[in-house]
């Protein structure tokens, strides 16, 4: 999978716990972060992938599942994505035409982020709902995820990334709950 966006938006870091998460599961997985040399603002983008089989090079030419949260992201990666993919997108952020044989789900990463009180959450509100789609990780590998990342993500921020991934999590099952 990849994916795409902005310098602060925690695309890296996001990738960085799926990593984890596959590690706690005990599969194979591989990081490879790509960014600009802007700290904010720059392009960010981080491939990872996860197998129960050894992993070679780690840069892939497609790809299953696309994150995005830019439009200039969407329209680099989503050619690359492969036929019934999955294309994941910030609706609070843009709007993408499906134009493609995939299926695209949008999430108001950015909005229910801003819910909780910080903006900054809104990948692991996407996190959260990518999981729960798509059945990867549940909220307990995540978390044990979130807490043994030796990044910065202490105190006040651990807590918000939590509620965040539950967040995620909860708007899925709401959604899966209002069709039934």
């Amino acid at each position: 999978m990849l994916i795409g966006g902005s310098g602060g938006q925690g695309i890296l870091f996001m990738g960085k716990v799926m990593a984890y998460a596959a590690m706690i599961e005990g599969k194979e997985v591989t990081w490879y972060p790509s960014y600009g040399a802007e700290m904010r603002c720059g392009t960010a983008n981080c491939t990872v992938v996860i197998s129960e089989e050894i992993i070679g090079p780690p840069v892939i030419t497609w790809m299953d599942i696309l994150i995005v949260f830019t439009e200039a992201s969407s329209r680099k990666f989503a050619p690359r994505l492969q036929k019934d993919g999955i294309l994941f997108y910030d609706s609070s952020l843009m709007t993408i035409d499906n134009n493609q044989d995939v299926n695209i789900r949008g999430i108001d990463a950015n909005y229910i982020a801003s819910e909780i009180g910080d903006t900054k959450a809104a990948n692991m509100v996407m996190l959260g709902s990518v999981s729960a789609i798509t059945g990867i990780f549940t909220r307990e590998v995540l978390f044990t995820a979130l807490e043994n990342n030796q990044s910065k993500c202490t105190g006040q921020a651990m807590s918000v990334n939590k509620q965040a991934l539950l967040k995620g999590f909860k708007i899925v099952e709401d959604q899966k709950s209002n069709r039934s």
